[in-house]
């Protein structure tokens, strides 16, 4: 019996408004309950502060950030690369930018920069190191990032780590501007690394998918010559 009347009183509740007033305010009468609930919202107050005073903050800092990295891409845009990466003392380069503005979007960006600097100058260490902390969903310039990288690893002789990072540049939201171009350097990485008939395959789907790309009659040449050598 009483676990009909159990049954019954929720009923009660779904079907009636007072009902559910009633058993509010039966809940918070209990001072545990009380002190429960108002705890929690405590919290959660809490944490709503912290966010929106975070957001602030990084709203603020990448704004600064961004006017910085401004005139550091200038000097890039200028090969002026020791200026770019170290600043000129009243404006920062971007490896300031880095450590003065952490978490930002102008700070990734700086990444990508400075990685780009280190390889035009040889420091293919640097370029690695900061274009490993670059990411994004921008279609070009990862993609770039990960050409880059596989540059660096090119320069240093390191063919297979060469061969990854082209093959990631290539999968990388494929598409016919930048696609083909990668896809030649993946093709000198392999046959530089001796896999000749990888190269010419990687020749062949540059001819088969983007006919149309600036690339697509030396890699035509490219794949003869590569499938003459190994006859």
């Amino acid at each position: 019996m009483a676990k009909g009347k159990k049954k019954d009183e929720g009923v009660e509740i779904l079907e009636d408004p007072n009902a559910i007033v009633d058993k509010a305010n039966e809940f918070f009468s209990s001072k545990r309950n009380k002190a429960m609930v108002f705890g929690i919202g405590g919290v959660l107050a809490l944490v709503i502060v912290g966010f929106a005073a975070y957001n602030y903050y990084i709203t603020n800092q990448n704004r600064t950030a961004q006017e910085e990295l401004f005139q550091a891409q200038y000097y890039f845009d200028a090969d002026s690369l020791g200026l770019a990466l170290n600043g000129d003392g009243n404006s920062y380069g971007f490896l300031e930018i880095m450590d003065e503005f952490p978490g930002t979007k102008a700070a990734n960006l700086a990444s990508f920069y400075a990685g780009a600097s280190y390889l035009k100058l040889g420091d293919f260490d640097g370029a690695i190191r900061n274009l490993e902390k670059f990411s994004s969903s921008d279609y070009l310039l990862q993609g770039r990032a990960y050409s880059l990288m596989g540059d660096a690893h090119m320069e240093q002789d390191n063919f297979s780590d060469a061969i990854s990072f082209y093959k990631k540049a290539v999968d990388y939201k494929s598409n016919e501007s930048f696609t083909p171009i990668y896809m030649k350097k993946l093709a000198t990485a392999q046959e530089q690394s001796g896999s000749l008939a990888d190269a010419a395959a990687t020749y062949g789907t540059i001819i088969s998918e983007y006919p149309n790309a600036a690339e697509v009659n030396d890699a035509k040449k490219q794949k003869a010559r590569l499938e003459a050598l190994a006859q």
